[in-house]
This record gives C-alpha cells, structure tokens and sequence, in this order.
C-alpha cells in the first residue's frame, strides 16, 4: 500500500487568487515601457548635448549649404534616381516577360541576368559601368557622361528586382483574363499589353515604389565613379562640405533632405497598400 504525499491543502490551493492572462500581459507591457525609459534617460544623461549641437546642429555651418543644397545636391540625385528607375522598369518588363516566356533559352537567359544582378553588391556594378565598360567598349559613349552611367548602373541592378516583381504581378493576374481576351481574337501579345500588364502594373505599385525609395539611397554610389562639382548628389555634396568646414553638419543635413524624400514615399507606400488590400 503506497501514501500519496501532497505539496499543501488541495482546498487552499484551488482558493489562490490565479492572474489571468490580460493582467499578465499588463505588467508585462509595463515592465517594456519602464525599461524603454530608463533607457532613453540614461541615454541623455550620458550624451554630450553641447558637442552634439555644435557637430550636428551648427546653424551657420548649415547655412552655407543653401542654395546649392537644393538646386544641385537634391536635384541631381533625383534625377539619377527616375532615370535609372526608367531603365530599370523598362529592363524589367523585358526580363519578366523573358522570364514567363515558353522559349527556354529566354526563360534561361532571364534567370541568369537575375542571379547575377541581384547576387552582385551595386557598388560592384558601379566600378564595372564606370571603368570596366569603357576599356573593354571603347566606342561606347554614355548619354550626359556620369548622369548616363548612372542611369545604367541603377537600371542594371534593379531592373533584376523589379523583373521579379513584374513577373509576381502578372501571375496574380487571373488566367481567366487572358484567356476571354484570346476568345475575342486578341494575339497573345496583344493581351498581354492591352489586358494583362495594366492589371499587373495595379497590384505591384506599392513594391515598385519601395523600389523607387532603394534607387533614391543607392544613388549615393555615384561618388564612385568621380563626378565634377555640378554633378554631385546629396551624399557627395555633404561628405565635401564636412572637410572643408570641419563640422559633421553638412552630412546631417543632407541625411534630413533623403528623410524629406523617402519618408512619404513611404507613407505613399502603405496607402497603396492598404488601398490595394480594400480592393481585394
């Protein structure tokens, strides 16, 4: 005959106040936001506030920029940014419909181009755009010299991202669309142009704007491949007027002129987003 021995009074035990579960997550909310404060106030106590204003925040360092800031700086890089999205959204679409083509070869090549191009770091197909072209292409000649090899460079990359998007986009689109467009006599390349790739070009423009926000960043490679003083960007244009004038307040700025951009392109991403997500 065996004794069961228990912990404790099976009665007080079932009569202990149990948390549930809402209280629990409570605490456990306040305890994150106890922490995220502690945190934020140790990190002011221990920052230099004064070395900080006067590195970052030198009103009269930052008033040198202006107006070439705006009118070369910002200007610049936004045209190397819609220019080598053009090149990489026209590049794309070829490479997509490659991609969905029923000729292996083609659907081998695009394969290849997207490994390749999305497997390379952009800084590379810089060097190889800026130097690697000319000596191993002689006659060739970039429209608008660096703004043209820019223009390639970024294409090159991120048309292999966007061809994948592009080909996601056009498989979203139901078959049954092609197929009542082939009934009315369409070619299938009138199809796809007049019915297919419209639709597509709907579903993929919240991705295709966040590629539109990585062309703006990437732009900064440009300083790679030696621009003049009218060619400058806004990452080249900060980093020279932060050795001339010794202060780090040029860059800070020129990073408040990417977040001028990028933020609402951004917040025009998630619109699209949810506009998209309401339509289905």
């Amino acid at each position: 005959m065996t004794t069961l021995i228990t912990g404790g009074d099976p009665e007080k035990a079932a009569e202990r106040p149990r948390m549930s579960p809402r209280r629990r997550r409570r605490i456990s909310q306040g305890v994150q936001y106890a922490v995220f404060a502690v945190a934020v106030v140790v990190v002011g106590a221990l920052a230099d506030w004064q070395q900080l204003r006067e590195q970052f925040l030198d009103l009269s360092v930052a008033r040198q920029l202006f107006p070439e800031l705006i009118t070369v700086a910002l200007l610049n890089t936004v045209v190397y940014t819609l220019t080598g999205f053009g090149v990489g959204l026209v590049l794309g679409l070829v490479v997509a419909l490659m991609r969905l083509s029923s000729v292996a070869p083609y659907r081998w090549l695009a394969m290849a181009y997207i490994e390749f191009f999305r497997g390379l770091p952009a800084l590379l197909i810089f060097i190889f755009v800026g130097v690697g072209v000319p000596l191993a292409f002689p006659g060739i000649v970039f429209p608008g010299e660096t703004y043209g090899q820019v223009a390639c460079a970024l294409g090159l990359v991120s048309a292999a991202y966007m061809a994948e998007t592009i080909r996601a986009g056009i498989q979203a689109v139901p078959r049954g669309q092609l197929e009542a467009a082939r009934t009315l006599g369409m070619s299938h390349a009138t199809a796809m142009r007049s019915i297919v790739i419209p639709q597509a070009f709907r579903i993929i423009v919240p991705p295709l704007t966040n590629e539109m926000v990585l062309l703006f960043k990437d732009s900064s490679l440009v300083l790679f491949l030696g621009v003049t003083l009218q060619q400058r960007e806004l990452t080249k244009f900060g980093r020279d007027l932060a050795s001339t004038t010794a202060n780090t307040t040029p860059i800070f700025v020129a990073g408040l002129c990417y977040l001028l951009v990028t933020i609402p392109l951004g917040y025009l991403v998630r619109r699209l987003e949810a506009r998209h997500a309401q339509e289905r």
